[in-house]
């Protein structure tokens, strides 16, 4: 069974295997040079580890001539290339040797002469509730399958409130921390709602303060808070079970009012804190996210004022700031003379191996020349290169032949030049044909154009008219020397 030849993929697979190499139909990837691969990967390779720092034994430590460091960092399964410059090498505490065990801080960075990936170091340095636990685990689950706990219900607190409602114990020390924390940090206008926070109706008691501020209208005859804040200090669990209530948690989470729960320390978590829009870790902290400090207000104000004054300033600002952060990005002349300085030290290292090697090569050359030569030997050949110099003559007839050639050729030229110029034809009773302004006219329809002519013979030339118009006068007589006419080119043999 004969197979038929596929199409273009068995053709550029076959070329795949050819002597010359041939691009890939729609292939636009031209191949890369080994300087852009090892540039591409030193790129690379900075970037990715532009700051490391590795742990490691110090190995086959050398310093060059240069007073650059070169060594290697290995562990029990890896080892790495390391080259510390003069720079830094000169600040170092104490003297690197084998087997020390160091943490080198640097960036990683490629060779491109040897192909090998290397760290440039910089610094070297010598490791009885489980059951009423369970029922509120119960409610607060069957409450957050209703949606009451979902972050989209959440509002955000109005910045600057002029009002703040606080449903808490009137007695308790947690309304004398709000009122002290809002007249240091914003002094307003504050409603209390007092109520039992612990015991029987405590719960009924809150919940009907928290729809109480919720119910209030505004511009009414007691203002409506912008925000409410539901404190309480810390206890047991026990203490703050009524803000774990159904009733509170419904409160809460139907109150129009944004509200901040502040109930027991940062430890204690309630079902209230799930419901309000905000959680405090304790009743200061709930007035301090209810307002914010006026001194800040002020500071802001006055800095607004002076970066308004600035303004102007901005853009030379900005420009300097671009100028610093251009130049702080800009490698040192060290960064940029790395590569090249530690290929200088294997060239230079290259040239030390080579000059002593070709010179020992030399010195077995120059044994076996000397070997071979002898005076009997000099003294052959100077006779033989006396006896070719003596076989050389020269003739009068080397020199006289090729100048005799060129002037034959010269000659020629010269009769040819005379043949060839233009006044010979008149000679012979041809006219040149001339526009008024001296041009030749090559053809009747250019000589149409012409109003006049003017017909050149060999003596001299005459003026004509094209159709009715008068002949004029030429502009200029060209008279241009004739080889017989005129003065005759001298020979240049004599």
């Amino acid at each position: 069974m004969a197979r038929v030849p596929s199409s273009s993929s068995d053709t550029v697979s076959s070329d795949k295997g050819g002597l010359v190499a041939r691009s890939a139909p729609g292939d636009n990837a031209e191949p890369l040079t080994i300087s852009e691969v090892s540039a591409a990967l030193k790129r690379t390779v900075e970037d990715r580890f532009g700051h490391v720092r590795l742990r490691g034994e110090l190995s086959g430590v050398k310093r060059a001539a240069s007073g650059h460091m070169y060594c290697s960092l290995k562990d029990d399964k890896a080892v790495i290339d390391a080259v510390m410059w003069r720079g830094n090498t000169g600040r170092l505490a104490f003297d690197p040797e084998d087997g020390l065990e160091v943490i080198a801080t640097g960036k990683l960075t490629t060779y491109a002469g040897r192909s090998k990936y290397q760290i440039v170091v910089e610094s070297l340095e010598i490791a009885g509730e489980g059951a009423l636990l369970a029922l509120l685990e119960k409610t607060r689950a069957r409450l957050a399958a209703e949606g009451l706990f979902d972050a989209t219900r959440k509002r955000a607190l109005p910045f600057l409130p002029r009002t703040i409602g606080v449903v808490t114990s009137p007695t308790g020390s947690v309304i004398r921390d709000i009122l002290h924390r809002l007249a240091d940090r914003f002094p307003s206008h504050v409603i209390v709602w007092p109520v039992l926070v612990q015991g029987q109706g405590a719960a009924e008691q809150v919940a009907a303060a928290v729809h109480g501020f919720s119910g209030l209208e505004p511009g009414g005859g007691v203002a409506r808070p912008d925000v409410v804040i539901v404190a309480r200090g810390g206890g047991s669990i026990e203490d703050l079970w009524s803000f774990n209530e159904e009733a509170v948690i419904r409160a809460i989470a139907e109150c129009t009012i944004p509200v901040i729960s502040a109930v027991g320390h940062e430890t204690d978590t309630t079902l209230a804190d799930h419901a309000a829009d905000r959680r405090a870790p304790t009743p200061t902290a709930a007035a301090e996210m209810a307002v914010p400090v006026r001194s800040d207000i002020a500071a802001t104000l006055a800095d607004f004022t002076a970066r308004q004054r600035r303004a102007v300033y901005r853009p030379v600002e900005l420009g300097r700031e671009r100028l610093e952060a251009r130049a702080r990005r800009m490698p040192s002349g060290e960064t940029l003379l790395q590569a090249q300085t530690q290929r200088l030290d294997d060239a230079a290292e290259r040239l030390r191996r080579g000059l002593t090697q070709r010179a020992g090569q030399g010195r077995e050359q120059l044994a076996g020349v000397a070997a071979r030569l002898s005076p009997s030997l000099l003294v052959r050949q100077q006779s033989e290169a006396r006896r070719r110099l003596e076989r050389t003559r020269l003739t009068p007839a080397l020199v006289e032949r090729p100048l005799a050639n060129a002037r034959d050729r010269l000659v020629a030229l010269a009769r040819l030049a005379s043949q060839l110029h233009p006044s010979r034809p008149l000679e012979r009773g041809y006219a040149m044909a001339l526009s008024a302004s001296g041009d030749v006219m090559t053809g009747k329809a250019q000589a149409e154009q012409e109003s006049a002519l003017n017909l050149k013979f060999s003596d001299g030339e005459l003026a004509v008219s094209v159709g009715d118009t008068p002949p004029s006068k030429p502009k200029r007589a060209r008279k241009p020397s004739s080889p017989r006419g005129g003065p005759q080119q001298e020979d240049l043999f004599g």
